[in-house]
């Protein structure tokens, strides 16, 4: 492995992904190399943890018919679960 010139996608600002940085992607099993400057990634960092907290949707569960509240906008005629029934359905496909 070699360093390699990236340009970033968000300033356009060519970057060095060093060898060392490269060694660390494998090593987590990341497969794309990134696409934003040092500096972008850090903003895009902390404009994510700054959105403050996430808009939930009440639903009512498919299943059991109890109120819940989910962090997506359900569609229309898809099946929707409450916590206690999403994690139910996740134990039993691990089972």
């Amino acid at each position: 492995m070699n360093d390699q010139q990236l340009v970033c996608r968000d300033c356009g600002k060519t970057f060095v992904w060093t060898k060392g940085e490269q060694e660390f992607y494998q090593k987590k099993g990341f497969q794309n190399a990134p696409t934003r400057c040092p500096d972008c990634r850090k903003k895009k960092k902390d404009q994510d943890r700054n959105q403050g907290p996430r808009q939930m949707f009440e639903i009512t569960c498919s299943r059991c018919g109890k109120k819940d509240s989910v962090p997506f906008k359900p569609s229309e005629g898809r099946e929707v679960l409450c916590r206690d029934c999403f994690r139910g359905s996740k134990d039993m496909a691990s089972a």
